[in-house]
Order: C-alpha cells, then structure tokens, then sequence
C-alpha cells in the first residue's frame, strides 16, 4: 500500500491515506507535531486522520525524554471491547426496542453531569471493583498531591458509558454469530486529569521561555528529568488507562448479565479483545526505547487483535495487526470523522439519519444527527488504505446501537 511523506524541518510525517480524504489542517498539525526536537524517527499518520486538539486524530508519535499532554487527549484511554457470545444471530429475538431499553437501564449513558450513578447507588460490584482494582487508593495518592483533582463523581462514573462517539452495540459477524462491542474511555475524571495537565505543561513551557517556539501552544510539553510534573503525568495517565479499561470490563460483565435475560442460553466466548486508542506508553522501537503516544490509533504488533468500528450504520473489524514498523505497529481507531460535530448537524435531517441506519435498532433523533454515517469517512476507504498494518479477522455489522 503507498503511502504520503510530508517533509518538515526535523521529522518527516508518513500518511496512510491512499484514497481517503484529508484536510489541509489535519496536515498542517502533523508537520507542527513533527517539527518538536524529540520527535523519534518521525510522525505516523492512520488512515482516519483529521483535525483535533492541537495534536492530530489518528496520529502515532514516538519521542525521546518528553511527552505532550494534549496529544493524549482528555479521553485518557478511550478505546473498544468487544466479546462474541457464543450465539447464532437466528436465535435473536424479533423485539430488540427492548434489548436497547435493558441496556440502557443496565449503563448510565450520557455526559458527565447526567451519565453517572446517582450519589450511593452505584452497584456493589461497582463498588467492589473499584476498591478491589487499587483505582481507589491509587486515586487517593494523585488527589493527595494536586488537590485540584478531588471530585465526588469518580466512582459514580465507573461502569458507565458517556456521550458522543461512545456506543455500546449487539453486532453479528460474517459467521452470524452474535458479539457485544462498545467504546468508552476514562469519563470525568480521565478529562479532569488531562485538562489539569495540559494546563500545568502550558505553564512549564512558559517558565522555561519555550513557549514562543512551539508551532501550537497547545503541543506543550513535560521534558523527563528537567520537569518536576513529567513523572507525576505518566503516574496520573496510567491510572486513568487502568480506569478506562476497567470500566470497559464493567460495563461488559453488566451488558452480559443483562442479555441472560433476554437472549437464549450463551456462553461469552474468551475470544475478546479490549484495547486503547488514546493512549501514552513505553514501547521499543527502531532499536530505541521511546514513548509512544496513540492519538486515535489502535496498537497493531504482529498477531495482536485490535478493533476498528465503523459508524452507527457502517460495519467494524476485529483486525490482527502485521507489526508494520513505519506506522510504530499501529493502525487506525476508526473510520475518523469527515466534517466536525456542527457541520453534520447543520447539513443533516433526522429523515437522512433514519435512512442511513436503517435495519439497525437505535436512536434516530435530532440529537445524534452528529453520529450520523455520513459525518463519518468511508471504512471501507479506511481499511483499504491500511491492508500492510492488518487483516480483517471478522467483520461485524451492528443490529442495535446505543449511544449516550
């Protein structure tokens, strides 16, 4: 497959977006981000590219000694899991309005401020999980040194699902059998810690007199071992990587207690996947130990499961990964947004969204006309433009969406 270089003053910027869309600002941020001194070997682009936050959606960027909260993102450890039940699609029941309903009884959905328990009535598993993990007391130690960070909705936010691109979904794959995905990050408190990091790296660059030469303020940065708040950031981002991947366990062991109720009898195959795609680790690459930041991209090692989904009435894949090392063994998270949120709204009709997702059980109201397929790049423009980062495993189309 081809692929773009862009060339910049330090680091080139490779593209994995033979015969998908990119927008000319999506590109100016990638050569911004591969312009920074630390940047390692250069900036991978996936295939679902487009503009965020300062640092690009759908990038993957290695760096020597430094680390750029906003690249991370405030959706600390977003990511998918997904589980097939073990059931043939046949065995589905014609009534799936009330599968949706259970679910959405089952997951609070929604934003920070009305998609969380109610003060003491999150479920004792959840409680129990949250103390048994160590989120708990490992939350305490943060909080114990950037105060800032205390809020009572911590816990209210485990095991709940979020709003926007955040869904849970009853899929059936190409074998017909029957898989539950869902996508879900660190909620509240993973926003709360990246915005409060963003913030301080802001401020650290200004006492080192950087500030002017960052291509965007926003790609602020903590150097290891010259900024105090470097360490405390990988303390605090790993913590809400852990929250975010259990709370996908969570919400899943809940969804699969529920479907009990409803569907024939199943058992939940071990065959699952759960990973992140906005994320920061240590990984080892072209010889060299460097941190690795995932900003809407799924880690792709040779033989390792990732999911790609599509949109609310396109298809997704469970892919295993061809450990490509230009793209740092990495592919895309998505099929990446083709306009931003006001734009679909505006350019949309609930009739159009009612037709796009046809066949699927879901809301088809004013309210998620920003979900709508056609906000969204083609998958399968997508996952043909990154055949030497994966293979389709299976391919799932959706029969009920639930979205926050």
């Amino acid at each position: 497959m081809s692929t773009e270089k862009l060339i910049t003053g330090n680091a080139p910027v490779i593209m994995w977006t033979d015969g998908v869309p990119v927008e000319e600002a999506a590109k100016r941020q990638l050569m911004n981000i591969a312009r920074l001194p630390f940047i390692h070997k250069h900036v991978a682009a996936m295939p679902d590219v487009h503009v965020g936050r300062g640092a690009t959606v759908g990038s993957v960027i290695a760096t020597k000694g430094a680390v750029i909260p906003a690249a991370v993102g405030v959706d600390i450890g977003c990511g998918m899991m997904a589980v097939r039940l073990g059931l043939q699609a046949r065995r589905l029941p014609d009534n799936l309005k009330a599968i949706r309903d259970s679910i959405e009884r089952t997951v609070p959905v929604g934003n920070s401020k009305s998609g969380g328990w109610r003060r003491g009535e999150a479920p004792h598993r959840v409680a129990t999980r949250w103390q048994s993990s160590g989120l708990e007391a490992r939350l305490d130690e943060l909080q114990a040194r950037h105060p800032a960070l205390r809020n009572a909705k911590d816990l209210s936010h485990l095991g709940t699902l979020g709003g926007g691109n955040h869904f849970i979904e009853l899929c059936i794959d190409e074998a017909d059998d029957v898989w539950v995905m869902l996508h879900s990050g660190s909620r509240g408190v993973g926003n709360r810690i990246g915005q409060f990091f963003i913030e301080k790296a802001k401020r650290e660059i200004g006492h080192r007199q950087l500030g002017h030469a960052l291509p965007d303020k926003e790609l602020a940065y903590l150097v290891q071992g010259q900024d105090s708040l470097f360490d405390e950031y990988m303390t605090a981002v790993g913590w809400a990587q852990d929250y975010a991947r259990i709370n996908r366990e969570v919400m899943m062991e809940r969804i699969l207690h529920m479907l009990k109720g409803h569907l024939p009898r199943f058992k939940a195959d071990k065959y699952a996947v759960n990973c992140h795609h906005n994320y920061v680790e240590q990984e080892t690459h072209f010889g060299e130990e460097v941190l690795i930041t995932r900003k809407g991209a799924v880690r792709a090692r040779e033989g390792e499961l990732g999911i790609i989904p599509g949109s609310m009435g396109a298809r997704s894949f469970i892919v295993r990964g061809k450990g490509n090392a230009e793209s740092f063994c990495s592919c895309s998270h998505g099929a990446g947004r083709l306009m931003s949120r006001s734009e679909a709204k505006q350019r949309f009709s609930v009739a159009e969204h009612k037709m796009a997702t046809k066949g699927v059980e879901c809301r088809k109201d004013a309210g998620v006309i920003d979900e709508t397929p056609a906000a969204y790049k083609d998958i399968d423009a997508v996952m043909a433009a990154q055949t030497d980062l994966v293979e389709v495993v299976h391919t799932l189309k959706q029969v009920v969406c639930v979205k926050g």
